[in-house]
This record gives C-alpha cells, structure tokens and sequence, in this order.
C-alpha cells in the first residue's frame, strides 16, 4: 500500500516543466481519481493505495499524452459539465465553463418550455443539460459530424436524456418546426485568431468546431438567425455564445434581420459572450 500523496507528488515533478504549478495539481487531482477510483477527499487525507502493474502502465500512458500537451478531458476521455460527467473525444469540442453559465442562464430565464433547438450539439452538453433539466421539453439537436452525433447520443443514453439527434448541415437545413428556445454555441474564432492560442486547443480539438473565414466570421449567427425568423415561436427566445470581439457586430445584425430585445450579455470574466434576442413582437418569457 502507498500513500497517494507519493503518487501525486510524482505526477506533479513529472509534469511540472510542462504545466503551470495550479495545473499540474489540478491534472494530479484528476489522474487520481480516474486511476485509484478514489475521491477529492482520499486525496486530501493521504489515503493508502494498491498500486499495480495496470495503474503503473495507465499512469504511464496518461503521462506521455499529457507531455504532448493533450488535454486532461481526451487523455481521460470525459470531462464534467452541470455536475453532470460527459464523454468527450477528438471528434467534439471540451465542454467549457461559460458554455456551462449559458446553460444555467437559460434554465434561469425561462419558464418551461414545449420545445428547444441546440444548433451545433458537439457532445450534446446544452441539448442534454436543457433536456435534464426541462424535462417535459421536447429537445432536437443538430450537427455536421457524424461522430459527434454519435458522441452525443451516448452521452444522452449515459445520463438518461431525451433528445432528438439529427446529423445535418445548418447552412443548408430548412426545418419545418418551430421552437421556444434556439441556442447555439457555433464555430466562431477567426482564422487569423490561431497564432495566440495554446497548442493543447490548436493541436487536438476539432477545427471545424472552432474556427471561420476572417472575412465572413458570422456565417453560422446569420444562418441560425434566418432559421429563428421562420421558426421561433411568438414568444421564443434566440440565445448564442460569441465571440467577445464581435459582440457588436452581433447586435447589428440581429436589429438589421428584425430581432428585438437584443442583449449582449457578459460572462463571469467580464467578456461578451452571449446573445439573447427575440423576433419582431416576441415578448420575453421570465420568471
């Protein structure tokens, strides 16, 4: 038996020329747990371990990727999001904090809703979070990639969600429905964005989740956007996650295509990150 303090200290010198000190502890906290099975606070109290030849051999494993800068969620293949743990691959983006603070903002904000839109799913967070928690909602999502479908209906059978997936190109979709809630988290960093940022993002996570042209960074807001002219209910609501530089580019094209109620909305950092807005005399729906 050893002390798992012996174990995360060695996780920690390892990868220490590689991370940042509050990294490398929060990596260890989590190679722990996946490893011995064992919670934050064995961890804390120093419990003892059975340390094998298969944990040695999975430890090892996991170091190696995490020296090439893969992130921490693929090399363990899940990753939590609304207290809730998600599978999560190269095929789908890592589910981020402020995707998670759109989440609560619209649980928040609306009373329940008949049906919901998630316009580019990815692993299905927003689709499955808003399903869990409006469970009388009927609940579509969309998105290009086969895998990430399949991703997404795991994790929807895992948590015992009901959502409908449907594998489709939004810039070429035309749904005959009408929806309560439209939410999107599209692609939405610009080409020219890639050389500031970090290599655990730029070399793993899916592009064709990530990025736009430079010059046409709002394709998927405008097509999303006419889809919500057609399809919004009389009091539906249209939420995105932005990109903080284009927050007023957003308002005005959403004025310009007729959305009223407009709100640029700022994340916990500060930024402008979310959009909310309704079409023509919609009449926010609050609590």
């Amino acid at each position: 038996m050893i002390p798992i303090k012996n174990i995360q200290q060695e996780i920690q010198q390892t990868l220490q020329q590689y991370y940042s000190d509050s990294e490398t502890a929060i990596i260890a906290f989590l190679l722990l747990e996946k490893l011995y099975q064992i919670s934050q606070t064995d961890i804390l109290l120093n419990k003892k371990v059975i340390e094998n030849e298969t944990t040695v051999k999975q430890k090892n494993e996991y170091l190696e990727k995490l020296k090439e800068y893969e992130p921490i969620q693929y090399v363990l293949g899940e990753c939590y999001f609304d207290n809730k743990k998600f599978e999560v691959n190269s095929s789908v983006l890592i589910p981020r904090p402020e995707t998670e603070e759109l989440v609560k903002y619209i649980c928040e904000q609306n009373d329940v809703p008949n049906k919901i839109l998630d316009v580019g799913t990815g692993s299905g967070c927003i689709a499955i979070s808003l399903a869990l928690n409006f469970s009388e909602a009927s609940v579509t999502a969309i998105d290009i990639s086969e895998k990430a479908i399949e991703t997404a209906r795991k994790n929807a059978k895992n948590l015992h969600a009901n959502v409908n997936f449907i594998q489709t190109d939004v810039l070429k979709w035309q749904p005959q429905e009408t929806w309560d809630i439209i939410v999107s988290n599209p692609p939405y960093i610009k080409e020219d964005e890639k050389s500031s940022m970090k290599k655990n993002v730029l070399d793993y996570e899916p592009h064709q989740a990530l990025f736009v042209e430079n010059d046409n960074p709002l394709i998927f807001y405008k097509a999303i956007a006419q889809i919500a002219q057609k399809s919004l209910s009389d009091e539906g609501v249209l939420y995105f996650e932005i990109n903080e530089a284009l927050g007023l580019e957003m308002v005005d094209m959403l004025e310009k295509m007729s959305f009223v109620n407009v709100e640029l909305i700022k994340d916990f950092y500060g930024k402008d990150r979310f959009m909310k807005a309704q079409y023509k005399s919609s009449k926010f729906i609050s609590k």
